[in-house]
């Protein structure tokens, strides 16, 4: 069993290759400034990129919210990373809140977002930051800067475009309007809608059944997916075959195959 990094605002288990994340702010609804949560996230993250005994990550809210996104609070005081000049506050941002997107962009297993409650703002920005989102009938989604006079400065209007569409991406960016977990499931937003009790169990069967195949196949999957974001095909497929070569070498590939032709359950290494 690996050791778990120190985190101040949130928790974190593994369990089975499965890391869950829970964000332990519930007093300010899980904000994501004025906390030590963008911290808590970053430290996780980097834990995980460097733990071959982790294959994937849930992140979660304990309380009411998955994250409340913004102190609205410290905006109107002008305190924390809102306060100071422009050169002072863009500074903030690319030292602070921008480290998180830049971080999951660099992250080597899926991430999991278990939305158990309101994700608004910098929150829903997090949420469609991840690979996969399972959301509760307490699901709620706002991409609400505009309301408040302010734009997406952690990067949401980068991935919403590319979860759900541009016509509709821009359609919530211009009204900042709520999005029930109804229509985020329609929309894209959501892979999979439950009850409000039945989401951790959920999200953990989804975890695990990414955890039970080949550790390596995974990480090497999800930077391929990463790098198809930002490559022409011909660079992609030299990369993917590269990425090949190197899974027919891992004894993990052998191992799935022998598994399937002697109808057993594999057993994996770590790394």
């Amino acid at each position: 069993m690996p050791e778990l990094p120190n985190l101040t605002d949130a928790s974190l288990s593994l369990h089975k290759r499965v890391a869950e994340l829970t964000f332990e702010r519930d007093d300010v609804r899980n904000a994501l400034t004025g906390t030590n949560l963008v911290e808590d996230i970053l430290t996780t993250l980097d834990w995980c990129n460097r733990t071959p005994q982790v294959s994937v990550l849930i992140l979660t809210g304990a309380g009411k919210a998955f994250s409340a996104g913004g102190n609205i609070k410290q905006m109107r005081d002008r305190e924390g990373m809102f306060s100071g000049s422009v050169l002072q506050i863009q500074d903030q941002y690319r030292r602070g809140i921008q480290q998180l997107p830049l971080a999951i962009q660099r992250s080597e297993i899926p991430l999991i977002a278990a939305i158990n409650g309101p994700a608004i703002g910098a929150g829903m920005d997090l949420a469609c930051m991840c690979d996969l989102r399972i959301g509760s009938t307490a699901t709620l989604f706002g991409e609400t800067f505009i309301n408040l006079g302010i734009v997406s400065g952690d990067g949401g209007s980068w991935f919403l475009p590319r979860l759900i569409g541009q016509q509709r991406a821009a359609e919530l960016l211009f009204t900042g309007r709520l999005v029930k977990a109804e229509e985020a499931l329609e929309l894209g937003l959501l892979l999979k809608l439950v009850a409000p009790a039945e989401l951790l169990e959920q999200a953990r069967e989804l975890a695990g059944q990414i955890a039970a195949k080949p550790p390596h196949a995974v990480r090497l999957s999800k930077r391929l997916l990463q790098l198809s974001q930002r490559q022409d095909l011909a660079d992609f497929l030299d990369q993917c075959a590269v990425f090949q070569g190197m899974s027919h070498h891992q004894p993990d590939h052998l191992e799935a195959v022998n598994a399937f032709l002697e109808k057993r359950p594999p057993k994996y290494e770590d790394s």
